[in-house]
């Protein structure tokens, strides 16, 4: 394991490896506002137990890569995607398994229609088409659970105290939790007061809420010809879990894993369900 700054056509990220580099390279891309600490550990050290290569990243604005001037960013959706091969390219790795949750899930089907090449096979974690179809809204697709919304919508806390941001942090990690099962609140904190401790600037990942999308690449999701797993939770309050049955009908070929009562995101409480998945998927 260890912690790299890579600096590929000016960008610096920082990254982190796990396992053997001769091993089938698994990149994990996480969702928007989020570090790479978000991909756990622990989590990261199963997937490599089972021979493979894993690397996790952390995002423009986001832990220990570059941060940009407050309200100034100067980048868009389309350049976070390509900073996932950017990382590749940085590894000297040609073309690798791409696991994305939320957000990075959209990434994730995005660098598969831009650069197809790098991309070994998909997996999908929480997340919904990032490609609509013939460009609008799919009218299926529920919206987030009241609770998500009413959380999104009310007031951030002080941003100059730590301890502030810390606690409304946990409470986002809660909601995202989803409801169904016990929340971990005191794991949580842990996590989330590393995560504001080990950043240049926390507050900087707030550009990540402003963000265009930039180029969006016209072809279909039906485009897609690398296997592709999804794995969605069935109480997602972000995403529901018909955004997952939506995404796996628009592959071809995709399979849908459902998570009874997890969230948003990857719960300790699936990790091996989740792992033994991914390592099935990318035999």
């Amino acid at each position: 394991m260890a912690e790299r700054v890579i600096e590929v056509d000016g960008i610096e990220l920082c990254t982190e490896s796990f396992g053997d580099p001769a091993d089938p390279p698994v990149l994990l891309i996480m969702g928007l506002g989020a570090s790479m600490l978000w991909w756990e550990e622990g989590f990261c050290r199963m997937l490599a137990a089972g021979e493979r290569f894993v690397i996790r990243y952390d995002h423009r604005d986001t832990g220990r890569s570059v941060t940009y001037e407050p309200g100034r960013p100067g980048y868009t959706g389309a350049d976070l995607v390509d900073d996932a091969a950017r990382v590749l390219t940085a590894h000297e790795i040609p073309a690798a398994h791409i696991v994305g949750v939320s957000a990075g899930g959209a990434f994730a089907q995005l660098l598969a229609l831009d650069h197809a090449d790098r991309v070994r096979s998909l997996v999908l974690i929480s997340t919904s088409p990032a490609v609509p179809g013939d460009g609008e809204p799919s009218p299926d697709l529920p919206p987030p659970t009241e609770e998500f919304v009413r959380f999104s919508a009310a007031p951030g806390g002080d941003r100059s105290d730590v301890d502030s941001v810390i606690d409304q942090q946990v409470a986002y990690a809660g909601v995202l939790a989803g409801g169904r099962r016990p929340f971990d609140e005191a794991a949580a904190r842990v996590l989330v007061r590393r995560d504001v401790e080990r950043a240049h600037d926390f507050g900087a990942a707030r550009h990540h809420d402003a963000l265009t999308h930039g180029t969006v690449p016209r072809a279909p999701l039906s485009s897609i010809s690398v296997p592709t797993l999804v794995i969605h939770g069935s109480a997602d309050p972000m995403f529901p879990l018909r955004h997952g049955e939506a995404l796996a009908e628009r592959i071809p070929g995709a399979r849908l894993l459902v998570l009874e009562d997890a969230g948003h995101g990857v719960d300790r409480a699936d990790w091996t369900t989740v792992a033994a998945a991914i390592l099935d998927h990318t035999t």
